[in-house]
């Protein structure tokens, strides 16, 4: 009998055991995936409270949370990733494919070719694929982390989104580029779809925000692909596509594609429930954050102070005074919508001054390697090291 319960004793102990190693193991793995997200371009700051932990551990199971880091920025085959991670190939390319489905990866998918692998960062990248999966524990992590990672003083010289003017506010005396056209953006591409707002979604979650279209962000070519193939939103047309840009114009939604002359996505945004909206409103001079061209221009004269351009804009950019509206101009972010109404055409849209015009790279390779290296994390050095790396592992790998 006493041999039978201190053979328990010893099997419940050496269980605790097992259970405190793992998640010591855990909790390390976790530390080096926080670590790896933050060497990314966009970061993943720290906090005093670890919410940003606790969001961790609910998106990364630990053994995801292992395999993700053994990927990169550089888009790679399965073959390349299980030698990496010293696994099978058919073992790397289930897992790659079950992480890529809870959006925590990302992945470029070609014909009658293996598809490539890539790691993807915190904002924007796998907590917008959370679309759908969201409950109140996990927003309200969310919400206490938004202020932590929107302050990190990079997003000033190098965001990673940009706003354009809605296509009613443009006049035919501006002359604008393709890219600062969101029609123009639509139709360079053949593949579309739209997903629900994750940033409107999230504060219905918590019973906020307000009663604007959630399925109303858009996504086109590869992005659009990967939308549609992993459930998070449905294919369209373009001509829905065109629909949803003109029925964001109505309901006050602001343009923001990420900033790229070739951009991926635009959403449609509002001032109570876009992260990065409700992020530049606490800022004193909002246009000094945001990447537009364009800032609104008040023809006090023929202003009637109906009071219609405080209601739409998103950054409280106008106030009523004497009857008569008020811009401030240093809070306002070019997207057009106080112009494409004003009942009375007192508003227009005009260029800003050359210094202020901001720079747009070409797609969002050359954003997040300028993303990156603004917060310096992706200098020329770590740029080369981890080509070398890649193709060493490509041609060490099993065909």
């Amino acid at each position: 009998m006493f041999i039978k319960e201190d053979t328990e004793t010893r099997r419940a102990e050496a269980s605790l055991v097992c259970e405190e190693r793992r998640v010591a193991m855990a909790t390390d793995v976790y530390e080096r995936l926080a670590k790896h997200l933050d060497d990314l371009p966009a970061g993943f700051p720290r906090t005093e409270s670890g919410v940003e932990m606790r969001i961790l551990r609910r998106l990364f199971p630990p053994e995801d949370a292992e395999f993700a880091m053994h990927l990169t920025l550089i888009p790679e085959e399965p073959r390349v990733i299980a030698r990496r991670a010293k696994i099978p190939v058919n073992e790397a390319a289930r897992r790659l494919e079950e992480i890529e489905k809870k959006g925590l990866i990302l992945s470029i998918h070609r014909e009658n070719k293996s598809p490539l692998y890539l790691a993807s960062q915190f904002a924007v990248g796998f907590w917008e694929s959370q679309v759908n999966k969201l409950d109140p524990e996990l927003v309200q992590n969310a919400e206490e982390y938004l202020d932590t990672f929107m302050k990190t003083g990079f997003w000033r010289g190098t965001p990673q989104m940009r706003t354009i003017p809605v296509n009613k506010s443009i006049s035919i005396e501006n002359v604008v580029m393709p890219y600062e056209r969101a029609e123009e953006l639509v139709h360079a591409h053949k593949s579309f779809s739209v997903s629900n707002c994750i940033c409107r979604q999230e504060r219905h979650v918590i019973g906020k925000g307000c009663d604007r279209p959630e399925e109303s962000c858009l996504q086109f070519g590869m992005a659009a692909d990967t939308v549609v193939r992993n459930g998070r939103g449905r294919a369209i047309s373009m001509e829905e596509s065109l629909e949803i840009l003109q029925r964001a114009e109505k309901t006050g939604l602001v343009l923001q594609p990420n900033n790229a002359k070739d951009p991926l996505f635009i959403c449609t945004c509002c001032g109570c429930c876009c992260g990065v909206l409700r992020s530049l409103k606490n800022y004193p001079e909002p246009a000094k954050m945001v990447a537009s061209p364009f800032w609104a221009s008040l023809d006090t004269d023929t202003c009637k102070g109906c009071g219609l351009c405080a209601k739409r804009c998103q950054m409280e950019a106008f106030h009523l005074d004497n009857k008569k509206s008020v811009l401030d101009v240093n809070r306002c972010i070019g997207c057009g919508l106080c112009v494409s109404t004003c009942p009375t055409h007192s508003l227009s849209l005009v260029r800003k001054p050359k210094a202020m015009q901001p720079y747009v790279p070409k797609d969002i390779i050359a954003t997040n390697i300028r993303v990156g290296k603004a917060r310096g994390k992706l200098g020329t050095g770590r740029l080369i090291s981890m080509q070398i790396r890649s193709k060493l592992d490509r041609l060490l790998a099993s065909k």
